[in-house]
């Protein structure tokens, strides 16, 4: 059970990771050395992007781009527009890609990037000088053999488009190659909208299985409504579960009876945010102590911590989020007999068809629906079960398991490279 609050717990998320990639490695057999080499990137890249607004003024946004590991292949990994980003974050989910590609077996090391901006308050023409002027400020680093990069938070296609044009009239010949998660026509690929999300119902489904859960008539919550939530809520909804509670960021709603997804779905708005309309809401922390079969993070970081840990009433917990739980509370949740499925693996969807999507542009040929949806399936389940029975077999939860299967082929990369 918890200690309580004795002492305080580490929210930085770049350390917090730091202390599971360590043991991770040890239990790998690796020393000080390795770790020192995969505990930060290998690159980090900071830049300022004036940009021209509406109202006449000039304003410097400041972004990053981190570039963790290539000694597998090039980097890969999403630009987040949001108020909140920090180095530290950025270096964290770099890690964190490095983790999932490993996990996938994929051919990528890590990447991530982030402007600090608040889209929510920024025009369209706004958003778009922003992506534009990113581009232009770390063309130099990426490319589709150096480092791919692919929507995250408050991204989308739009946005997508917006940067492979600027870095095609860069480098003077089209290069949907440069970056994942465009729009179809722009040689997009199918089944990308919806991929992170229906790899975590891939990992909600094995989870179940493993603890005897009927997924019809289950009790699903769900925390965030953006990309992932909202397409999970309606995954969860169409398979017979009773999706009971979701969120945004303003608050969350909550019915025993079962929430009407297709009706929610219709009136959120672009950012995910829905809870507006309505009188009777909840907190977000009411929301992730709901009793229940299922609980899903979707939204940000640090949401089960210590602090509330002993109270989450799930039997399984799929992290849909980067980083929505703290070690201190996996430990918890681990001793309390909750499933937790992490991040690097239950979001990891999100990255393996961007890795088909680079590969379709590559080759010039372009995949069904239902041949990306296979393909998917295929590895989420594998990757669950080598999790899974790597957990298993080692006595260890599921988190510290999916780092050492993640870790493991970079790590030896990196000894055959002769780096370390």
């Amino acid at each position: 059970m918890s200690s309580g609050a004795s002492s305080a717990e580490n929210l930085n998320v770049l350390t917090s990771t730091q202390e599971v990639v360590k043991e991770a490695l040890s239990k790998l057999g690796y020393g000080q050395s390795m770790y020192e080499l995969l505990k930060e990137p290998l690159r980090v890249l900071t830049v300022r992007i004036p940009v021209h607004m509406d109202d006449g003024n000039v304003k410097v946004f400041t972004g990053y781009r981190a570039q963790h590991n290539n000694a597998v292949g090039p980097t890969k990994g999403g630009i987040r527009f949001h108020p909140d980003v920090t180095e530290d974050e950025v270096k964290a989910l770099s890690i964190w890609m490095s983790i999932k590609c490993g996990i996938a077996n994929l051919p990528y090391g890590g990447g991530k990037g982030g402007v600090i901006c608040d889209p929510r308050e920024m025009s369209f023409r706004e958003q778009e000088q922003v992506a534009r002027g990113y581009v232009r400020a770390i063309s130099q680093i990426v490319g589709s053999a150096k480092d791919i990069p692919a929507p995250d938070v408050m991204t989308n296609s739009q946005v997508m488009a917006w940067m492979m044009d600027e870095y095609s009239r860069i480098r003077e010949f089209d290069s949907p190659g440069f970056i994942t998660g465009k729009p179809i026509v722009l040689g997009g690929s199918q089944g990308r909208d919806t991929s992170t999300a229906r790899g975590v119902a891939i990992c909600i489904r094995e989870a179940a299985k493993k603890r005897g859960i009927e997924l019809k008539g289950a009790r699903v919550v769900v925390q965030g409504f953006g990309n992932a939530g909202s397409y999970l809520a309606k995954f969860m909804h169409d398979s017979g579960a009773k999706v009971i509670a979701i969120s945004d960021a303003y608050g969350a709603l909550h019915d025993e009876n079962g929430l009407h997804i297709d009706s929610l779905l219709e009136r959120r708005d672009s950012f995910g945010t829905v809870t507006k309309l309505f009188k009777n809401t909840i907190s977000n922390q009411e929301l992730l102590e709901l009793p229940c079969d299922i609980l899903v993070p979707a939204a940000i970081e640090n949401q089960i911590t210590k602090q509330n840990a002993d109270r989450i009433a799930a039997q399984i917990v799929v992290e849909a989020a980067n980083g929505p739980t703290t070690p201190e509370a996996t430990r918890i949740l681990s001793e309390n007999g909750v499933l937790l499925v992490p991040d690097v693996l239950g979001n990891s969807g999100g990255v393996i068809v961007s890795y088909f999507e680079w590969v379709q542009n590559n080759q010039g040929y372009y995949w069904s629906e239902e041949e990306v949806e296979t393909r998917l399936e295929e590895l989420m389940v594998r990757s669950f079960e080598t999790v899974y029975h790597t957990a298993e077999a080692r006595r260890i939860d599921m988190r510290l398991a999916a780092y050492m299967v993640g870790l493991r082929r970079m790590a030896e990369a990196v000894e055959l490279r002769g780096w370390v």
